[in-house]
This record gives C-alpha cells, sequence and structure tokens, in this order.
C-alpha cells in the first residue's frame, strides 16, 4: 500500500539526508507521482561522492539484503519485502533524472518524441543538441520549459491530457494538503473508533484545521458498534457540549444505506445533523441495476450530504460494486450531493480517475480520512494525492471551506 512504501520511503530519505556526502535526496518513481499501489521505492541522490552514498545506503537498517552494489546504483530488498533502488547522479543531470526516473513511462517517452523532432536527444542525464552538447536537464523545470511548456506536477504526469494542457497553459493549480480545513469522517469509541470525542479533536486541532465532523455508525452496522438512534442523540448532546470549548465539532453521521435504497435512521433525527455521510456496508454484490438504482434513492434525501467510499473498494482485497458510474455521478451533480475521495490507503475510492470525472461534471468532492483512530488523521496526505491525481483544485473540496462557508454548502440540500 502506499501508507507501507510512504513509511519506508521517508526513513530510507532521512537515513541518506544525514549522510555529509549527500547533497540533494528526492524520492522519484511512482510514489512521487502519488500512485495508489507502489512497486518498489525508487530514491536519487546528488553526490560528488557516490561510492560513499553507496556503502552507507546498503548498511541502513531497514535493508534485509542486497540485490546489486554499483558505483552509482545499488538495489536492496527492504525488511518489508519492498525493492528499493538507489541512483546517484551529477548537480548537471539531478533535474533530468529526476524527470527519467519520476516516469510514468509514456510521459517520458511523449518528451523523447518531442526532443528527436527538434533533433534533440533526452535521456536521465540531460537534454543534449545534435552536437551532444547538453542544452538543460540541471533542473527539473528545465525538461518542460526547453519544449515551450509548464511545469507538470508529478501527479499528472500519465498521459491524460497534461501536456496539451501544459502547452495551453491550463494545468490546473493542484490542491494542497495545507488547503484542508477540516476532516469530515471519523469514527469514535461511540462506534468502533478507539479514541474519544476529545482526543480526536486535540490532533485535528495540531493538524492546523478548524472543524472536524464526528460521524459513527448507525444502527444496521451493530458489528462496528453502530449506534441506535437514541445512542446517537445522546452522542449529539456530548457533542454539543465540548463546542462550548472553542473548536468546531460537527454533529454528523454516516448513515447505512439499506438493501432497498432507505436510510438507517429517520429524518426526524437527520434533521438534527450538520453532516450525513451515507455509505453502503453490506449486500455488495446486487446486480448493477438494483445497487445503482440503492444508492441514487439514498442520494435523493435532502438530508444526505457525502456518499462516502462510493464504489466499494478494497484496493487489492474486494472490487467494487457493480455500480453504473455515470448514472452515479449524473445523480449526484442532479441533487448536489458530494462524493468522497476517502484517505483510507486501502480505500482511495474515489479514485484518481473518477475524481476526475467528477470534478469535469461540476460535483465537489469531500476529502475525509474515515479515521478509527486519532493517528489515522493523518492519513488525509493520501486522499489529498488522488485528488491532485484526479486534476482537483482547492475549489473543488468542501472541506477547503472555512467553517461558514462550508456550513453553507452542506445545509443548501435542505
Amino acid at each position: 500500500m502506499i501508507s507501507e512504501a510512504t513509511e519506508y520511503a521517508e526513513a530510507l530519505k532521512s537515513g541518506i539526508e544525514k549522510l555529509k556526502d549527500a547533497d540533494d535526496v528526492l524520492v522519484a518513481g511512482s510514489l512521487r507521482r502519488g500512485k495508489e499501489t507502489i512497486g518498489d521505492i525508487d530514491i536519487l541522490v546528488v553526490s560528488k561522492k557516490p561510492k560513499s552514498i553507496m556503502e552507507a545506503f546498503v548498511k541502513l537498517p531497514l535493508v534485509s539484503r542486497i540485490l546489486a552494489q554499483g558505483e552509482t546504483k545499488s538495489s536492496v530488498v527492504l525488511k518489508n519485502g519492498m525493492q528499493a533502488d538507489l541512483r546517484v547522479v551529477p548537480r548537471k543531470s539531478f533535474g533530468a533524472a529526476s524527470h527519467y526516473f519520476t516516469g510514468a513511462k509514456d510521459h517520458n517517452i511523449h518528451i523523447r518524441q518531442m526532443a528527436q523532432k527538434k533533433g534533440w536527444k533526452v535521456n536521465e542525464y540531460g537534454i543534449f543538441d545534435s552536437k551532444g552538447r547538453q542544452i538543460g536537464g540541471e533542473t527539473e523545470e528545465e525538461m518542460f520549459v526547453k519544449f515551450g511548456l509548464k511545469f507538470i506536477p508529478p501527479e499528472l504526469r500519465e498521459m491524460r491530457g497534461e501536456f496539451e494542457a501544459s502547452k495551453q497553459n491550463k494545468l490546473p493549480d493542484l490542491i494542497d494538503l495545507s488547503d484542508i480545513k477540516g476532516d469530515l469522517q471519523m469514527h469514535t469509541k461511540y462506534s468502533d473508533g478507539a479514541n474519544t470525542i476529545e482526543e480526536m479533536a486535540e490532533h485535528a486541532k495540531k493538524l492546523g484545521y478548524s472543524y472536524i465532523a464526528i460521524t459513527d455508525h448507525t444502527k444496521s452496522t451493530r458489528i462496528a458498534g453502530g449506534l441506535t438512534e437514541k445512542e446517537f442523540l445522546g452522542e449529539l448532546k456530548y457533542i454539543e457540549k465540548l463546542n462550548s470549548k472553542g473548536f468546531k465539532i460537527l454533529k454528523g453521521v454516516e448513515l447505512d444505506i439499506l438493501k432497498d435504497g432507505s436510510l438507517d435512521y429517520s429524518d426526524a433525527v437527520l434533521k438534527e445533523c450538520d453532516v450525513v455521510i451515507a455509505a453502503i456496508h453490506s449486500n455488495f454484490k446486487m446486480p448493477r441495476k438494483q445497487i445503482t438504482e440503492r444508492i441514487i434513492k439514498a442520494l435523493k434525501n435532502k438530508y444526505v450530504n457525502i456518499l462516502s467510499h462510493p464504489t466499494g473498494r478494497l484496493i487489492g482485497k474486494r472490487d467494487p460494486y457493480e455500480v453504473d458510474i455515470d448514472e452515479l455521478f449524473k445523480a449526484a451533480a442532479d441533487t448536489g450531493t458530494h462524493l468522497e475521495i476517502n484517505s483510507q490507503p486501502d480505500r482511495l475510492d474515489l479514485s484518481d480517475v473518477h475524481a476526475k470525472k467528477a470534478k469535469e461534471m461540476g460535483i465537489l468532492l469531500s476529502i475525509d480520512t474515515d479515521a478509527h483512530s486519532a493517528s489515522q488523521l493523518e492519513y488525509m496526505r493520501f486522499g489529498v494525492m488522488t485528488a491532485r491525481r484526479g486534476w482537483l483544485e482547492k475549489k473543488d473540496a468542501i472541506n477547503t471551506l472555512p467553517l461558514n462557508g462550508l456550513l453553507k454548502k452542506l445545509y443548501q440540500k435542505r
């Protein structure tokens, strides 16, 4: 998963940065592009003494065994079974190497084809003219500027229209983790979470958030400690007491969409909420037409603000529902319901491709962690990575809004 790869890559990077001969260190490859699954870890280092870097790299604590150790490249197997490749490059080639080893393959091929039309050559060492002289590649920006392009962020390098957008100066100003003002899905000890409401709020404050929404499970999900309506109303009263302390805790719920498309709580209860998230937690294998109609029926409820993990996939574990995405998205647009990018590393649902489609249809998304512990609030980074790969900007997500703007957006459907 991307979370495990990130943890190991950052530990390796930290270890290398401590070496006196390491001038610059970059994690490249599919991890830099924010892909949801990572095959191996690629690290680039600028150094005038590659031999000392190689000797230190293969001895790092996370290394299980050495596959190869050369003058400028080494490969190892880490303790989690992943392969990590390290390359040392000179300063004059760092930009070209950063671009080349970040990929994606088809993106790189397109750059090489553009170079060929000019009589140039592009590789991991730089941009070279017809006489073999290096004319670019010390910085990554040069890999684009030399071809009359704006810099293309790593997450967009997938041959999904990034070259055309760059040439026309229409690349998105991608959303950043710092744009997130709050998290609208999390669970506490009231249902199946590990922490109290207060503990979730305290961690959110440390992350710089202005608000959170507590969205514990409803009664049909008893396996996850789902609350009866009476228990839930008690939780809402407790949240109201906590809000007197300053930090805004929104009264929310993750509501079960039942088999027939009806909802787990009555409207009389839902109207007490600031934010209502609807989700499927059972009967995943319904036929395409029925599961689509089931979800759309739920979206038509005036209190439902967000559809959580809209396709139900668990990466590498469970396929998405057989849902008609086009019909689902049309219904979300028509009803003013927001779709979620669930930041759990094994979900990342909506995917990057679906997030881009939602954006193009004018649907605002909510990037949430679905955290079941305080530490999982930090999964937001993975949802933001997915949003960036989906070309999302700050304006495309509701939880980049300040509190008043968010509440206005949430209540306008009612």
